[in-house]
């Protein structure tokens, strides 16, 4: 279970958006509930406002078993508040339909049984009509919950992890339905005035990190349990780039036979690239030519000069022994990171690095069913650092830890390069 402090106010904003507008108001110091009452309505203010551009129809697709509906997102994080605070806590609390206990569980076995994974997209009913209906159900009761109890303390860890669950899928279901259109081939946009994030200016030359260093989440303030303990690493001298591997690089990577050398790649992502056909990131298209690219605001050319995006790990890898360097540890990452010297770190894709994702010495998942959060997927994934453009901005620290298996690429996933000196 995360450590929990002090009340922590979770930014829930996203690229092109007002940074205050969803923002809680108020000095949890001053008026728990009212700061509570504000950050529970604007996290779930903000799932709504980034499925109100869908369709329906829209919402029940299921593109691929890895992907979630939209509808089906929206409910979960509905379902987690109502069996884990509600039910528990909620003295006479009645659930909206029983039956959604078992459409909407995902992966927690000690909640119950569940509907399986890759068959989300069949569940064409209940309607989204009704979902919003079991939202604003278990809406009314969370905040009657937190506007009556005598005892906030013992519900405030609860709900910020609920928060910050909710959050989790607000991403989920920008890159989920992103999949779904990129296989339209009428090009759909989600939102046709969509920007590719400005980010910085594009900084020049290496960082050098090394020495003993302490990682983790050592801040009085949430965090996720995968992010604990803080411990220290010693890391041998090594350079981290302060640029992402751009579009730029990965044309020459491709002009250069990147996905035709097998010598460049893993046995796994060889073998990933001859059966998927893999010659350009996701969601690239050759159109008569010239290069475009799928994305949150339809069919766009490829930009030489944005940041690569919708690689796996086997393609980062394969790159940087392609570019004679390294994908960086995490702790190389989030050491440097913490210096200020990345540029981009966070907020247009997420980095990967070559760290197996797994346990962080002395790590014990909590008991029960939240403690199958994070620690039951410490096996065969790659962690990614930093964040991206889809991610809300609360979820942006350096010891934030993303993991994905290396094929996966339907993510806002790019890279930076590093090198060790000699």
């Amino acid at each position: 279970m995360p450590r929990h402090a002090a009340p922590t106010l979770v930014r829930v904003t996203d690229p092109g958006r007002d940074a205050d507008a969803a923002e809680p108001s108020g000095d949890p110091s001053g008026d728990p509930r009212q700061f509570w009452l504000d950050a529970f309505r604007a996290v779930r203010a903000e799932t709504e406002r980034r499925a109100a551009p869908l369709s329906a129809e829209d919402q029940v697709v299921q593109s691929m078993p890895d992907s979630s509906p939209t509808k089906w997102h929206r409910a979960h994080v509905t379902w987690f508040f109502e069996q884990f605070l509600l039910r528990p806590h909620a003295p006479g609390y009645r659930p909206f339909d029983e039956k959604f206990a078992y459409l909407y569980n995902s992966y927690y076995v000690s909640a119950g049984p569940r509907h399986a994974r890759p068959q989300r997209g069949m569940i064409t009913r209940p309607s989204a009509a009704a979902i919003a209906d079991y939202r604003a159900h278990v809406d009314a009761a969370v905040s009657e919950l937190i506007s009556s109890t005598n005892d906030l303390a013992k519900l405030v860890p609860i709900i910020e992890i609920g928060l910050n669950h909710e959050q989790q899928h607000q991403e989920l279901l920008l890159t989920d339905i992103l999949h779904a259109f990129s296989l339209n081939e009428t090009w759909p946009a989600y939102d046709t005035d969509w920007q590719w994030p400005k980010g910085e200016a594009a900084r020049a030359g290496d960082a050098l990190i090394s020495g003993i260093h302490s990682i983790g989440h050592g801040e009085p303030t949430f965090c996720f349990d995968n992010e604990l303990p803080a411990h220290e690493v010693l890391l041998q001298p090594v350079r981290l780039s302060r640029a992402l591997v751009t579009n730029a690089d990965w044309l020459t990577f491709m002009a250069d036979g990147g996905y035709t050398m097998p010598t460049l790649w893993l046995s796994d992502g060889w073998a990933t690239v001859e059966r998927e056909g893999w010659d350009a990131p996701g969601y690239w298209r050759n159109i008569d030519g010239e290069w475009f690219v799928m994305t949150l605001g339809g069919l766009r050319r490829v930009d030489p000069n944005k940041p690569v995006c919708h690689v796996s790990y086997y393609e980062a890898d394969a790159f940087a022994r392609w570019a004679g360097k390294d994908l960086p540890t995490e702790a190389e990452w989030e050491t440097t990171a913490r210096t200020g010297a990345l540029g981009d770190a966070f907020g247009v894709v997420w980095q990967w690095t070559r760290s197996a994702y797994a346990a962080y010495p002395g790590y014990r998942a909590a008991p029960g069913a939240l403690g199958e959060y994070n620690g039951k997927f410490m096996v065969n994934q790659l962690v990614l650092r930093g964040s991206s453009l889809a991610t809300p901005e609360g979820h942006a620290r350096p010891s934030y830890r993303n993991f994905f298996y290396p094929a996966a690429r339907w993510q806002f996933s790019g890279l930076r390069l590093a090198h060790y000196q000699h």
